[in-house]
């Protein structure tokens, strides 16, 4: 099935991202990851078939690793969903998570260990990641010498804006600050190890944490193909863009475009979105073992 939005007479929803619907469902949200896909900030018309099902499934799966910080999961299994929900099972089946109310923290944690993307691109021009100095000679797609906390806003649409250390302790407060910068770095650095083991380098992630009952948890989705650099460890080099699993194949292929990365985006051809679908399915059968 190919699920560009759902559809859920009757369920109120409360909010629609670039990939994810929201809906409240008694006192409880229900998140729903359908198959759009965004590139530089834009949802691209054409979606990706079976992605919202990779994004649940996997995301669950990292969950489960991380039993040493709460997370906002009630389930994923749609025999546990209200009965108000049956009706869409054919839609929600897969790809929808039950979770807590949280309140979101108006910040996302992203979190580097390679040097690549945006941050190559800074790294460049400033000797710098996010305002952050680096040593010289660093290559593409590089190790960096520590793990790097480099946060940002989070835009409904648009683009996101990189924020200092000091904008991210005052929009959260020193202690909530400090909480997401330790979780965001210990959660990376555990998902790294696991991934090596598959054959996988993490070159980074981002995460979302919100407040529920006054405590810091994980929320939205998590080391997904969406919100992570996935490279191959079989031929990783320095000194290059890696291949990867994950939406980097997308931005290649619109980078090519006379596209200025502003609304309308263009349609995907169909060889793109077949490649990029089984790179998605591959991520999620190397890092879990599990047939997809």
């Amino acid at each position: 099935m190919l699920l560009y939005a759902p559809q859920l007479p009757g369920i109120q929803k409360v909010a629609s991202g670039k990939v994810r619907d929201i809906f409240a469902v008694d006192e409880h949200l229900l998140l729903v990851a359908s198959d759009r896909i965004s590139a530089f900030d834009c949802i691209l018309p054409t979606a990706i078939p079976q992605k919202g099902e990779v994004l649940t499934r996997l995301s669950a799966f990292w969950f489960e690793q991380f039993d040493f910080l709460p997370n906002h999961i009630v389930s994923t299994d749609f025999s546990d969903f209200p009965v108000a929900l049956k009706p869409f099972q054919f839609q929600l089946e897969g790809r929808s998570m039950l979770v807590k109310k949280a309140a979101p923290l108006p910040v996302e944690c992203v979190v580097r260990g390679y040097l690549a993307g945006s941050g190559w691109k800074e790294y460049v021009q400033t000797q710098s990641v996010c305002g952050i100095p680096l040593p010289k000679g660093i290559e593409q797609a590089g190790l960096l010498p520590e793990t790097l906390f480099t946060p940002s806003t989070k835009a409904a649409s648009g683009h996101d804006e990189n924020i200092s250390w000091d904008e991210c302790r005052r929009l959260l407060g020193d202690s909530v600050a400090e909480q997401v910068r330790a979780h965001s770095v210990r959660l990376y650095e555990a998902a790294r190890i696991l991934a090596a083991e598959k054959g996988i380098i993490i070159a980074d992630t981002k995460f979302e944490f919100g407040l529920l009952d006054g405590a810091v948890i994980l929320i939205d989705e998590c080391l997904t193909p969406d919100s992570s650099r996935f490279w191959p460890s079989a031929g990783y080099a320095p000194g290059m863009s890696p291949s990867s699993f994950d939406k980097q194949f997308v931005r290649d292929y619109l980078e090519t475009l006379t596209w200025d990365k502003t609304p309308p985006a263009p349609e995907l051809p169909e060889e793109i979105v077949v490649r990029t679908q089984a790179k998605y399915i591959e991520a999620y059968e190397r890092l879990t073992g599990l047939p997809f």
